[in-house]
């Protein structure tokens, strides 16, 4: 693959996204008490050393400028308005223009730094941490528990780099708006917001807002007098079939959030793909796989890139939200 004008070979994708702990982030940007720590909870211990090749590791790093300015303009309408009760809730606004400098002023596009795993933990759970400026500010721009890094292995010359990206997590954003909008404001124990291990508990919680939200029975049902089907697996029963936003809801304005022609209806495999930003579609209907996929999923999705799904609905107002979703959904 082509990063910045240089070759590197691809290796793997790490399993799993790594989540961005509260406990983790920068004090103003926290949910809970304390004032954060550097420490990462990546995975269990067998799963990140054998990504990262070795026990004990400290390995080189590297993420791109125009990716975190890109991660910044994806979660701007969180900063603006929030899903969560962070502790610089008030400063939210002019902390994302001040972020966004920080960032510009960086004099690389590509830029490196070392992380080491934290081999003095003991225990099954792995975790890494850097005393690098540039990690800080990772730490610095993430929201917490709605934004998420994920790790691609490369090599270059022979040697391995470690190529970090920060999303925000659509989904999660959208939950928690939701949740405001339905239920209001969510309330979390002191308990829950410092053990982050908890957090999938706090999720099951949360009512499902998929078709509980206002308008979205009749968004799925013009949806799917257009195309009854999902175009990618042809499965045609209702009960298995999701309508799926194309510009994700949680920055959808009341419009787009019941428009038809922001939408797909897929099966549930492809829904989740397809939210999550692993894969989209061109304007002639050729699907694109996100290289943050591990090789083992790639290989397990059952369709192949730039693969052809003629029945997918495509019109010019439809195209309009897709170039959306290429550009800050899609995790390319």
């Amino acid at each position: 693959m082509i990063i910045q004008g240089e070759k590197f070979t691809f290796v793997d994708t790490f399993e799993s996204p790594i989540t961005v702990a509260d406990s983790w982030v920068m004090p103003k940007n926290k949910l809970g008490d304390g004032n954060g720590e550097a420490k990462l909870y990546v995975g269990s211990r067998d799963k990140m050393e054998a990504f990262f090749g070795e026990i004990d590791f400290t390995v080189t790093c590297f993420v791109l400028r125009q990716d975190l300015l890109a991660y910044m303009n994806a979660i701007k309408a969180e900063y603006l308005t929030p899903s969560q009760d962070y502790r610089g809730k008030d400063e939210m606004r002019s902390l994302w223009s001040e972020r966004i400098e920080k960032i510009n002023s960086l004099t690389d596009d590509l830029v490196f730094f070392t992380i080491h795993e934290q081999s003095q933990i003991a225990g099954s759970r792995g975790y890494v941490n850097s005393s690098d400026k540039v990690y800080k500010l990772i730490r610095e721009i993430s929201l917490p528990l709605v934004s998420y890094i994920s790790a691609m292995r490369l090599e270059y010359n022979g040697h391995p780099l470690f190529y970090l990206k920060l999303f925000a997590d659509f989904e999660e954003i959208e939950r928690r708006k939701a949740f405001i909008e339905n239920y209001g404001t969510i309330k979390q124990t002191e308990e829950e917001l410092f053990f982050c291990v908890r957090e999938e508990e706090v999720k099951e919680r949360i009512p499902t807002v998929r078709y509980a939200r206002e308008g979205q029975d009749e968004y799925r049902r013009k949806l799917l007098e257009e195309c009854p089907f999902c175009p990618i697996t042809m499965i045609n029963e209702e009960s298995l079939l999701i309508a799926s936003h194309i510009k994700p809801w949680a920055v959808s304005d009341s419009k787009e959030r019941v428009d038809p022609n922001n939408g797909f209806i897929l099966s549930p495999l492809y829904d989740k793909l397809f939210d999550r930003g692993y894969i989209t579609f061109s304007d002639d209907k050729r699907v694109s796989i996100s290289n943050w996929l591990s090789r083992q999923v790639k290989d397990r999705i059952g369709i192949k890139e730039n693969q052809l799904f003629q029945f997918l609905p495509m019109n010019d107002v439809r195209a309009g939200y897709l170039d959306y979703h290429r550009s800050m959904v899609f995790k390319g």
